[in-house]
């Protein structure tokens, strides 16, 4: 990774600069530095999504076994002390 740093400008509405640089003072940090930090961690966010995604379509189907079975019944699946009421 290049430790080059890329110049842009953003416009951003009053409300959301006043809160960006709230937050940013809270944090001790640039608006800059802020905005930069949220931005990558968005899209390290994404990327682990994306390959967790792409892991889980590159799995192969698994055939299921013996015959159908049908959907248990509502009062079977909350016929549990946990959802009793006292």
């Amino acid at each position: 990774m290049s430790n080059f740093m890329k110049k842009i400008t953003i416009t951003l509405d009053d409300r959301t600069a006043r809160r960006v640089r709230s937050r940013a003072a809270k944090r001790r940090m640039s608006v800059s530095a802020y905005v930069g930090e949220a931005l990558l961690k968005d899209l390290i966010e994404d990327e682990s999504y994306l390959a967790a995604y792409r892991a889980w379509r590159a799995e192969k189907p698994f055939p299921l076994q013996g015959p159908p079975q049908p959907f248990p019944k509502r009062e079977e699946l909350y016929d549990r002390p946990v959802f009793r009421r006292a």
